[in-house]
């Protein structure tokens, strides 16, 4: 397979749905990342608000943009040129947003972010 990524976004689009394959190449691919990015999704942990997608980690939230991540994987472990080499949370987004699964929120991040 010439694109391992290419090929689970593509089932994913079609069938709009993590099923057991798309699920098994998703983990095949990415691993542990795989595996706790289909967890935030179908624990709805991506929201979208107005100006970020933010992904709601155990600890912390992180801002994924362009599918780039805030989070300290993204920025000391991974190669931002290589599409298989994604963190959980940008992972995440990619997922969510192919099965619909994005908790949108009408409102901006930064407002609700100074709550916290």
């Amino acid at each position: 397979m010439s694109d391992p990524v290419g090929a689970w976004r593509e089932e994913l689009a079609e069938t709009g749905a993590i099923t057991g394959p798309v699920a098994e190449r998703i983990i095949e691919v990415h691993g542990d990342r795989g595996v706790r990015a289909i967890e935030a999704v179908t624990e709805g942990r991506i929201k979208q608000y107005r100006d970020f997608t933010v992904v709601v980690g155990h600890d912390e939230e992180y801002v994924v943009e362009d599918g780039g991540c805030t989070c300290k994987d993204s920025e000391y472990n991974l190669d931002s040129e290589d599409p298989s080499e994604r963190c959980w949370h940008a992972l995440g987004v990619v997922i969510a947003e192919a099965t619909g699964r994005v908790d949108e929120h009408d409102m901006w991040y930064s407002e609700v972010r100074s709550f916290l």
